[in-house]
Formats: structure tokens, C-alpha cells, sequence
């Protein structure tokens, strides 16, 4: 079976759609999906609070790097997945139609709980649908 293909996507991809890569990375089954994140104007860093709260659930994302989108793999991409809100400006709008919206605050000025209630969404929606492509893997608690 081919990889189920997902790009998670946001404006400075340093911080959530960071977070929503490392864990579909960790929780698919392994070789079931192929995961990448950019953004449409990517900062260049991974911000450090995405760095410790990954940490903080076991999964390293210290060596992702901010990128943008890879129009490509977006086109190509089963779920296409914005957690910032419509990219309708920034994306050709065959790949923004099939967009589905996560919309989550920007969690770079928020306190450490705001952020972890953030992270801990983002973690729920990766769950729900590696679960509902039957690949999510079954040792997780």
C-alpha cells in the first residue's frame, strides 16, 4: 500500500505545524504515511517552546528545520492541513480548496499552559486521523 501523504501547514512553520509533524511522525505505523510542514513565510527556527513541549511527550523535533511549503507534495497530499486558518491567498487554489482548517491560535506569546493546551489539541487531531486512516499505531496509550 502506498503512504498516505500529509503537509501540515501554517504562516512561519516554527511552531504548531512543527509540533502536528512530529507527531504524526511518532504515531503513524511505520512506512504507512509520509509527513512534511511548511509555511508561507517560514521564520527560519523551530521555536524553542515547540522544542520542550515535544520534548516533554518523548518525541525530539530539534533537528526539524522551518521551511515553506512544498507546493509539489501539497498538490499530491491526502489530507493538506492548515492550523493558522484559509491559506486561499497564499496557496494556487486547486491545493487551498482541499485545505482543512484546524485553526489554532498562535501559541508563540502564549503562557505555557495556553501552549500546552495548544500542543495537546494538535496531538488529539493527529490521533483522529491516523485512527481514521487505520494507521495509527495501537502501542500508544
Amino acid at each position: 500500500m502506498e503512504p498516505k501523504r500529509i503537509l501540515f501547514a501554517c504562516v512561519g512553520n516554527s511552531f504548531r505545524s512543527q509540533i502536528a509533524e512530529g507527531f504524526a511522525k511518532a504515531y503513524a505505523v511505520k512506512g504507512s504515511v509520509e509527513v512534511r510542514s511548511g509555511g508561507t513565510n517560514p521564520s527560519g527556527v523551530v521555536h524553542g517552546a515547540a522544542i520542550r513541549l515535544m520534548k516533554e511527550r518523548g518525541i525530539d523535533i530539534s533537528r526539524h528545520s522551518s521551511k515553506a511549503i512544498d507546493l509539489a507534495f501539497a498538490d499530491q497530499a491526502h489530507a493538506f492541513i492548515t492550523l493558522c486558518g484559509p491559506m486561499d491567498e497564499a496557496c494556487p487554489a486547486r491545493i487551498a480548496k482541499k485545505a482543512i482548517d484546524w485553526n489554532l491560535s498562535d501559541p508563540s506569546w502564549s503562557s505555557e499552559e495556553e501552549q500546552r493546551r495548544i500542543r495537546d489539541t494538535i496531538e488529539e487531531k493527529v490521533k483522529r486521523l491516523l485512527r481514521d486512516w487505520r494507521v495509527l499505531r495501537t502501542d500508544l496509550p
